[in-house]
C-alpha cells in the first residue's frame, strides 16, 4: 500500500491545489504538531501532502496516478471548477485522463486499474 506521496507547492498555490484534490474525493486531515507546515488530504488510507515550497520542483512527466469512482464525474467537476482536464488514450479497456495542479504537477486520472489478469500487464517473473 503507498501511504502518501509529498508534493512541493508554492505557497501561493497551496488553496487551490486543495481545491483540486478535494474534486477528487481527498479531504483536508490534520497534520501531527511537528509536521504543521504542511497540509495534508487523504482518501481511503493514501494521503497527498502539499509541502510549501517557494522555488517546487516539478517533475516534468513525472506523475501521480489515482482511480477515480466516477470518471465522468470528477472529469466534469474539473472543468466546471476552471481546471484543465484532457482525455487521454485508454488503456485496458477504461477511460484516462490528465490534470494538472496550479503549479504544472500532472495527475493522470484513471477509470479503474488494469485488472491482473490483463493481457497487457508484464509478468514479475
Amino acid at each position: 500500500m503507498l501511504h502518501h506521496v509529498g508534493i512541493e507547492v508554492a505557497p501561493a498555490e497551496i488553496e487551490r491545489t486543495v481545491e483540486l484534490w478535494q474534486l477528487l474525493g481527498f479531504e483536508l486531515v490534520e497534520p501531527p504538531a511537528s509536521l504543521s507546515e504542511f497540509t495534508w488530504l487523504e482518501r481511503e488510507g493514501t494521503q497527498i501532502h502539499l509541502m510549501p515550497t517557494e522555488s517546487p520542483t516539478v517533475p516534468p512527466r513525472g506523475h501521480t496516478a489515482i482511480v477515480v469512482a466516477d470518471f465522468e464525474g470528477a472529469f466534469a467537476a474539473l472543468a466546471a471548477h476552471g481546471f484543465e482536464v484532457e482525455r487521454r488514450r485508454e488503456h485496458w479497456g477504461a477511460s484516462r485522463a490528465l490534470t494538472l495542479t496550479p503549479g504544472g504537477h500532472r495527475i493522470e486520472l484513471m477509470a479503474r486499474p488494469p485488472s491482473a489478469d490483463a493481457e497487457t500487464v508484464p509478468s514479475r517473473k
